[in-house]
């Protein structure tokens, strides 16, 4: 049974090279270029660009990212039917990478429509597309940590590597792009460009993954019928745990990530004199761009308290944050605010993408079946649901504050009472949206040690079935 004690080493010992979690991590940076660039600037685009009014940009978000949750199953049961000699998951990577960067371009490169219609037509259109698009390439990649290495500690690299993507994404965002929003003179233009620049880079990035990484899981089971994909998820009870609380942190991320830039220019501005365009790179840079610097961190946290307390804390910092930036009167304590916002969001971002790799293991050791795709997808699904709230949210808040957007050559100062309104919905309504992730997350199953004892259960698992099959001939290939 030697090849048994090589998978236990396996799973307990990191053993994947840094070029592979820092090829991994660029993959990241790729989606991010499409998830980011929207969840940042898109409803900026769509009020301030486009003219469209708050409450019909959130309609916007709040149908296409349902309808996007429902391409996620569709991309999982692609995946789980999948397998080529590239593997099960890194050809979607490279099949469906450009599409979705050129999908971004046409996000923000909508024509001169005289017609107001004409323009929501264009918003849903293209902001769907892009979300399929999306969901092609996302949940592939998402799915690949879980077959690349069973040993936690990997898994943490692994999740701390694609967050560390994801803020480098998201600093250059904060650098290149946030800082013209006030100061662009054709903010249209300015849009387009940068997302044709980021075209080039995200493929740069796509490829890095693609080429770097390996898929070296065993399974049993190539490809996933339908049925064995609803038995193992109906009984992956962490994965509905995971799905609830993420559910709720997300909206409130969103809420963030949506409200960021007006916050910066319209609440933040107010205590400092001139432009201030530097305000919104700072405030893009401590809230959705701390996983750049919160990220490395992610394997010490999960070595020293472990993944689901790391959650928890994580959460509790969020909305500590939110109180913070609730009754601050004066640009630091804002500030502070915001950055112990994105602390606590980039933390709980990182724990998650690890745990979620922990439920493919759970629904295994239940079924004898690895869907990674369904699991990721049913992940995802719960996610892009938050997210959808979370932007709905957002736009709604603006609307029913009274916010009226600055367009070029006319800008606007919004009264004291909706600075007041919009400073509220960016950080009580987040907040208790993280305390109900906490409380949620208070009672998940799978800890450190009850992770180990699934992958000593799995292997076990697999040679009993081997050996009724071969009888008694060793498993080879388990590692």
């Amino acid at each position: 049974m030697a090849t048994m004690t090589s998978t236990l080493e396996n799973a307990a010992v990191p053993h994947l090279p840094p070029k592979t979690i820092v090829g991994y991590g660029a993959g990241d940076a790729g989606c991010n270029i499409a998830f980011q660039m929207t969840g940042l600037f898109l409803l900026v685009y769509y009020t301030n660009v486009e003219g469209i009014h708050p409450a019909d940009a959130g309609t916007v978000f709040l149908v296409v990212k349902v309808w996007d949750a429902f391409a996620d199953i569709f991309a999982g049961r692609m995946v789980d039917r999948t397998m080529t000699r590239w593997g099960k998951f890194r050809p979607f990577i490279l099949w469906f990478s450009l599409p979705l960067l050129a999908s971004n371009v046409l996000a923000f490169s909508m024509p001169n429509f005289s017609t107001y219609g004409y323009k929501l037509a264009w918003a849903y259109a293209t902001y769907a597309l892009l979300g399929v698009l999306y969901s092609l390439v996302n949940i592939p990649y998402g799915s690949l940590a879980g077959a690349m290495s069973q040993n936690p500690v990997d898994r943490s690299r692994l999740a701390a590597a694609r967050m560390v993507g994801s803020g480098t994404t998201i600093l250059l965002l904060a650098v290149v792009l946030a800082p013209r929003i006030k100061s662009a003179p054709n903010l249209h233009l300015t849009f387009i460009v940068v997302s044709l620049v980021f075209l080039v880079v995200g493929m740069a990035m796509f490829l890095t993954t693609f080429f770097t990484s390996r898929e070296t899981v065993f399974r049993e089971v190539e490809r996933v019928s339908l049925r064995e994909t609803f038995a193992t998820l109906g009984k992956n009870g962490p994965l509905v745990r995971l799905c609830l609380s993420s559910f709720f942190y997300l909206t409130g991320q969103n809420v963030v990530s949506a409200l960021t830039i007006y916050l910066a220019n319209d609440v933040l501005s107010q205590y400092v004199s001139g432009t201030a365009g530097w305000i919104a790179t700072v405030a893009t840079i401590i809230t959705t761009g701390a996983v750049i610097y919160v990220g490395p961190f992610g394997p010490s946290v999960t070595r020293r308290v472990g993944k689901k307390r790391g959650f928890m804390i994580a959460a509790g910092i969020a909305v500590l944050g939110g109180l913070v930036f609730w009754v601050s009167n004066s640009l630091a304590i804002a500030l502070l605010g915001l950055f112990l916002i994105g602390l606590g969001m980039a933390l709980l971002n990182t724990m998650t993408w690890a745990l979620e790799a922990d439920t493919v293991e759970y629904g295994e050791y239940q079924t004898g079946v690895r869907t990674e795709g369904a699991t990721y997808a049913a992940f995802s699904f719960t996610r892009k649901v938050g997210q959808a709230v979370g932007a709905a949210i957002a736009s709604y808040s603006l609307a029913f504050v009274g916010f009226q957007p600055s367009t070029s050559g006319h800008p606007v100062t919004q009264t004291p009472q909706v600075l007041a309104g919009m400073q509220t919905a960016g950080a009580v309504v987040p907040a208790v949206l993280f305390v109900v992730a906490l409380l949620i997350m208070a009672s998940y199953p799978l800890t450190e040690e009850r992770f180990k004892e699934i992958v000593h259960g799995i292997v076990e698992n697999r040679a009993r079935r081997h050996a009724e099959l071969h009888g008694g001939e060793p498993l080879t290939g388990a590692g």
